[in-house]
């Protein structure tokens, strides 16, 4: 990715990029303009297909759960409204002040303790086995993960943007970032929360890689990694028993095994089925028939499988694309940053979500194990769709700002 920010002189932008707020020649920097309206369309184009497809995926459920097909989306419809007025705001105050000590350190402290309690205290709520969600009175149940998301990428952002010189040392290139993931890893894996480790880890590496960590180094904490959770895997197995990972092993080789056709084989099994249903241009907008009790809650991780169903392959590819596009332009928002954190925040937030769409799609095309992985504006779940828009935003605040040319 090339680094525009060397279109800035070495001096003046080594003063911004050290400082933890905009100088007082600021305005002399930067020149602040509109947001980026194609990144923005793009988003709306998203966020609007995905109403509609949880809506018509998960009407049969809502009414079998219910006794109200409206009960989904109009949650949903209301997230969505709070995710757009936090996108709104955090789209015009300065991101700049996002890069104080305080508030990268103490956002990442705030949720380790939500990640905690999610295993202790009495604000836990669980859901099948997964301890991933907190309860806090009338509030409605909360994934901190969701949060953590945001705050690896904000933290890493500050260090990388504070010791980007110094990158290349492994003191300061890779020590505190593993410090950081292994304690954020090793707090999800207790939920269980297997995806959401894999995908901030993936996060973590990808921003240490743009921002400078040396591949060797790169290569050692991969390899750390997957001893890591080669560990975490074998003890899961000593709790849960071996037939636990048999059995999602089984959904992902073979899902149309008749000896184990229910649980995990069951949802990969009728995900295919209704992928194959859908054909070229499939059965309309609405006509699925796999989302009636099959699919076990084709309103979550398995949404497009209903999008294969009722638009066809014409459809996936377009939202597919829809998604590449978004992926493009966040990457080039980020090459227009005014400064290293600026341009780190934007990648770590263009990746969050083009990686999520990844791994989902991956899932629901059975190309990876079910590892329950959400579609970023498509799945059903308040939390995920507040924190994708206003993480938007902050990319859009991004976008605001560009380098004056000298």
């Amino acid at each position: 990715m090339q680094n525009t920010a060397r279109a800035v002189p070495d001096d003046r932008r080594r003063k911004n990029i050290t400082s933890n707020a905009p100088s007082k020649g600021y305005k002399e920097k930067y020149a602040t303009g509109p947001m980026d309206f194609p990144f923005f369309l793009i988003i709306m184009v998203l966020l609007v297909m995905g109403i509609i497809m949880m809506f018509s995926a998960g009407y049969a459920w809502a009414i079998t759960k219910s006794n109200d097909g409206m009960n989904y989306v109009s949650h949903q419809l209301v997230m969505a409204i709070i995710g757009l007025v936090g996108m709104f705001f955090a789209s015009f105050f300065d991101y700049h002040w996002l890069r104080k000590p305080i508030i990268a350190y103490g956002f990442f402290g705030i949720c380790t303790v939500l990640l905690i309690l999610c295993r202790v205290g009495p604000f836990q709520y669980t859901r099948g086995e997964a301890h991933r969600w907190l309860k806090i009175g009338p509030m409605p149940a909360f994934q901190p993960s969701e949060l953590m998301k945001l705050a690896i990428i904000l933290l890493f952002s500050y260090l990388i943007s504070v010791n980007y010189t110094k990158m290349k040392q492994f003191k300061y290139g890779v020590v505190p970032f593993m410090m950081f993931l292994g304690i954020v890893a090793g707090l999800m894996m207790m939920q269980p929360h297997l995806s959401g480790t894999i995908i901030i880890c993936a996060i973590g590496v990808i921003m240490m890689y743009v921002g400078g960590t040396r591949f060797t180094h790169l290569l050692t904490i991969v390899l750390i990694g997957a001893a890591a959770l080669a560990g975490a895997v074998f003890i899961l197995m000593e709790v849960k028993g071996l037939g636990y990972f048999e059995t999602r092993f089984l959904s992902w080789t073979d899902p149309f095994n008749e000896e184990a056709a229910q649980d995990d084989v069951w949802q990969t099994r009728n995900s295919l089925i209704a992928i194959g249903s859908g054909g070229l241009f499939g059965l309309g907008l609405g006509n699925s028939r796999q989302k009636f009790m099959y699919l076990p809650e084709a309103q979550n991780d398995f949404v497009f499988a209903v999008v294969c169903e009722e638009l066809g392959f014409i459809g996936a590819c377009l939202v597919i694309i829809f998604f590449l596009i978004f992926t493009i332009r966040g990457f080039y928002i980020a090459s227009k940053a005014p400064d290293k954190f600026g341009m780190m925040l934007a990648v770590g937030l263009t990746v969050q979500i083009s990686l999520q769409a990844l791994l989902n799609i991956a899932v629901v095309t059975n190309t990876i194990p079910n590892t329950g992985v959400s579609l970023p504006f498509f799945s059903y779940g308040g939390t995920a769709l507040i924190m994708q828009l206003v993480q938007m935003g902050i990319i859009l605040n991004i976008s605001r700002q560009s380098i004056i040319e000298t």
